[in-house]
């Protein structure tokens, strides 16, 4: 099943265009063009969303291989 997760990796700022980029098999910078176009469009409403996107969706988990763990 497909998660919505804030990026570990792919991130400028919360992770949250990454999260979505991968979520949505597109490239994450796409994601942020058009973050800031609503939001220049929309007078601010893109940072209020961006705000709670960052508060609501939980960020990525790590991720362990076997050889890094140590016992």
């Amino acid at each position: 099943m497909k998660r919505l997760y804030r990026s570990r990796t792919s991130r400028i700022l919360g992770g949250i265009c990454g999260g979505l980029g991968t979520y949505f098999d597109t490239d994450p910078n796409l994601i942020r063009i058009l973050w800031v176009v609503l939001t220049l469009l929309s007078v601010g409403v893109g940072v209020i969303a961006y705000i709670v996107a960052w508060i609501l969706i939980p960020e990525e988990p790590e991720v362990q291989d076997a050889a890094s763990t140590v016992y």
